[in-house]
């Protein structure tokens, strides 16, 4: 009953139009099927999405040589399934299989094993004490990678800190709505655009930009009557280079780098800033973590990449508060797991995040519910971002009618 019978892999679209790969799981009596994004912004260290030959070659290397080797296992060994992954691609960061390969056939393994046994996945993974939705963080407004011709800073986001996740998801819809017409009359003459996550783009300088993002946020917390908070993913080693930050309006050194990040924490009252230092500064971090972590939350992407000893590395030098979380890093269920377990246990927040380029698949909305996650990354509108929001309102109702 829990043995996989099939395994099915197809190359579909992202959400910014590149290819990416899904994958199916199939048992006598249960079926699951997930999909893999990708980064515009990635961090040195995390896996390959896919083969340097691509994502056909690897769909075929796929085909002949892994799915052949999980006929007969058996959905509930995740960690065993997800051993053979790893051990099937032979390399230290999925080269030659494709982390995004491996990762959408590892949920997908978990999804058929929570569907086999009667349970929407969040129960599955996270048991009975699974029964906190995370703080919807959504970008709003945005430059760097994500969106050409906008601002130096990548991403200008909202964390709505409602009593609901409902509630709170669309709180920051509100904002994002208030940010595009604080822009319109701005830039009466300017067409407004939008980047890779739905986010709003001008032409605007990083602190002006900051400055709006603030005032909308206030102003829907006063109608909302619950605190809505501005944040940053500054994606800061994408601007460092040769020893510098590089902004259009000049360049700073990492002291600077470090003051001007606490300027903006205590003049915006920021409630988390992501990648504010390059993703090799492990000595920066801890500094600026040492200097405003009590007030806002520091996050680490790049310069953890979900990887349970970069974090560990992290944790002993006080680098950062928080962990952002994305499976696709890593490449497996299982190593997520591992990383996430290390940060709470010691008194790190997780953030569980999507990617630039997405999908609809809705996975990460169980997983933070699961792990008991701060919060869930997942940009405010658009059809792949929606998609992890709507799942969360209909996990939320799942909760409440379970507690009733």
């Amino acid at each position: 009953m829990t043995q996989i019978t099939e395994v099915a892999i197809r190359k579909i679209l992202d959400s910014r139009g590149n290819p990416t790969v899904e994958v199916d799981i199939y048992t006598q009596s249960g079926f699951g099927t997930a999909s893999a994004p990708s980064g515009a912004s990635t961090g040195a260290n995390e896996v390959t999405a896919f083969p340097t030959k691509g994502v056909d070659f690897a769909i075929q290397n796929f085909q002949e040589n892994v799915a052949p080797k999980l006929i007969d296992m058996d959905v509930i060994e995740q960690e065993e399934i997800d051993s053979i992954l790893v051990e099937l691609d032979g390399s230290d960061n999925f080269s030659n299989m494709g982390g995004n390969v491996s990762v959408a056939t590892s949920l997908a393994n978990a999804k058929a094993a929570a569907f086999v046994l009667g349970l929407p996945l969040y129960h599955y993974l996270g048991g009975a004490f699974a029964k906190r939705t995370p703080y919807p963080l959504g970008n709003v407004l945005g430059g760097g990678k994500h969106a050409v011709g906008g601002t130096d800073i990548q991403e200008y986001s909202a964390i709505a800190l409602g009593k609901t996740a409902k509630e709170s998801i669309f709180a920051n819809a509100q904002v994002h709505a208030h940010v595009k017409k604080r822009l319109k009359d701005k830039f009466p003459d300017s067409a407004i655009g939008k980047g890779d996550e739905g986010a709003w783009v001008a032409k605007m300088d990083n602190e002006e930009a900051l400055e709006l993002v603030a005032d909308a946020c206030k102003e829907v917390s006063d109608t909302a009557g619950f605190s809505i908070r501005p944040c940053l993913d500054i994606a800061a080693s994408e601007l460092f280079k040769d020893g510098y930050y590089h902004y259009k309006n000049g360049k700073l050194n990492t002291e600077d780098q470090i003051e001007f990040v606490t300027h903006l924490i205590d003049n915006y009252e920021l409630n988390l800033v992501e990648d504010p230092l390059d993703q090799e500064d492990f000595e920066g971090y801890s500094k600026l973590t040492k200097a405003v972590g009590s007030k806002c939350t520091i996050v680490g992407d790049d310069l953890f990449v979900t990887d349970v000893n970069r974090l560990k590395n992290g944790i002993q030098m006080g680098a950062t508060n928080a962990v952002l979380i994305k499976p696709n890093q890593v490449g497996t269920l299982t190593r997520t797991i591992e990383t996430i377990k290390v940060a709470h246990e010691n008194g790190y927040k997780t953030v569980v995040s999507h990617r630039s380029g997405e999908t609809t698949d809705s996975t990460i909305a169980h997983l933070a519910v699961a792990f008991g996650c701060h919060a869930i990354k997942t940009g405010v509108v658009g059809g792949e971002r929606t998609a992890k929001l709507n799942e969360l309102i209909r996990i939320e109702e799942e909760i409440i009618q379970s507690e009733g």
